[in-house]
């Protein structure tokens, strides 16, 4: 394969960087990944190997393909390395004092037409642009783990980016074989926000002993969700998950539709953290203690309330220009994998009954957590149906 000329650089050698890093060097380009620890560029140029290896066994990639993916990857502690580079993504932790000084190094490092990007997955990218001497040609690029295999990258403008940098983003994801979404800079951007009540509500139904966790992961799956929420958070991490959740509602000042949940908190404290703890809502050391038998079609409350919850948070969503309406349900299939884009479950589901279901949530419980969204009431008084152009899903 011909090499372009194009060199990208990429901050931070954890899994998603080096994600990023792999997706870059796949589709030709030479990269240099950065990172400040010495055992993190040794652990991810071993899982990169170790990744290259299933691959060709799996006849998907040759070995000759292989050799120059790992051979295009300079993996470094020298931050000047960078200068040749026109993209730099950073990858680190989220803080944003330290994704702040990271940029303002770069500043000094890079070319002044170098594009500066950000993976973050919550913090304002207006508010890191604001500290740089040049903000208009940072972007955020949002990236889904594992970044070889999720297609969605949403693509945040901050308030001070060049529009046509937006365009070139765009662009370059599309060139990385990378599905890109527009997203605007406020918290959650599409996926992270939209996909709350998901969690959220499956909380509240066993914080009330309404259903067990099992029961909840079950329904969900009978209307055909991959995972349940208690499945997917036990995989997440519940430490994540919950410090994402905390995250939105402080940003939002406190919405009610985004409180945390006791029940989380509690797991986070007690150290049950999913999977990578060997305990969550599930066993993970004694698998054969959570089966249960249980009737899905029994549960169909259970799904209808959550699915209504997570259509008010996408049609809000579209009510605050946050994303168009194709890209918000793009964002949720290839981002999170949801079975049906969920402006379109609402024109099939029917406007009317899922704003049925969310006005006798509100009036049973009497909080503002459950209030439609005011472009559903719209709709369901027009008789309208979400206009969805699924050529761009």
């Amino acid at each position: 394969m011909k090499k372009e000329k194009e060199c990208i650089g990429v901050i931070g050698a954890g899994a998603m960087g080096s994600g990023i890093a792999q997706v870059a060097a796949q589709c030709g380009h030479e990269v240099v990944l950065v990172d400040q620890n010495q055992s993190a560029l040794d652990k991810s140029q071993k899982n990169l190997a170790s990744v290259a290896n299933r691959l060709i066994e799996k006849e998907r990639w040759t070995v000759e393909f292989s050799q120059e993916v790992q051979q295009s990857i300079i993996r470094t502690t020298d931050w000047n390395q960078l200068k040749p580079c026109t993209w730099i993504i950073e990858a680190i932790v989220e803080d944003l004092a330290v994704k702040t000084d990271v940029f303002r190094k770069l500043e000094a490092i890079v070319d002044s037409t170098a594009v500066l990007a950000s993976n973050t997955s919550s913090l304002s990218l207006t508010a890191i642009a604001g500290k740089l001497s040049n903000p208009e040609r940072f972007v955020g690029l949002h990236f889904f783990n594992p970044a070889p295999l999720m297609a969605l990258v949403e693509v945040i403008p901050a308030l001070q980016t060049n529009p046509d940098l937006v365009i070139r983003a765009m662009e370059q994801m599309r060139s990385w074989n990378k599905t890109p979404v527009k997203a605007k800079d406020t918290p959650g951007f599409i996926v992270n926000r939209v996909a709350r009540p998901f969690y959220g509500e499956a909380l509240r139904i066993v914080e009330e002993g309404l259903a067990s966790p099992q029961a909840v992961d079950a329904a969900m799956k009978a209307c055909g969700f991959r995972m349940g929420p208690f499945e997917l958070m036990d995989l997440i991490g519940n430490d994540v998950n919950y410090a994402v959740t905390q995250s939105v509602f402080e940003a939002f000042y406190y919405d009610p539709r985004y409180r945390p949940s006791l029940i989380q908190k509690q797991f986070v404290d007690a150290g049950w953290l999913g999977r990578k703890s060997g305990r969550g809502y599930y066993h993970y050391e004694s698998e054969s203690a959570d089966k249960q038998t249980i009737d899905a079609s029994s549960l169909e409350w259970i799904s209808e309330r959550i699915i209504a919850m997570l259509i008010n948070e996408a049609a809000e969503a579209l009510y605050l220009n946050i994303a168009s309406a194709s890209d918000l349900d793009t964002a949720m299939t290839r981002g999170v994998n949801y079975p049906k884009g969920l402006l379109a479950w609402a024109n099939e589901r029917g406007i009317d009954a899922t704003l049925e279901v969310l006005k006798e949530l509100q009036e049973h419980y009497g909080e503002d957590r459950y209030r439609p969204s005011i472009l559903l009431k719209q709709m369901a008084a027009n008789q309208a149906l979400f206009h969805l152009d699924i050529t761009s899903a």
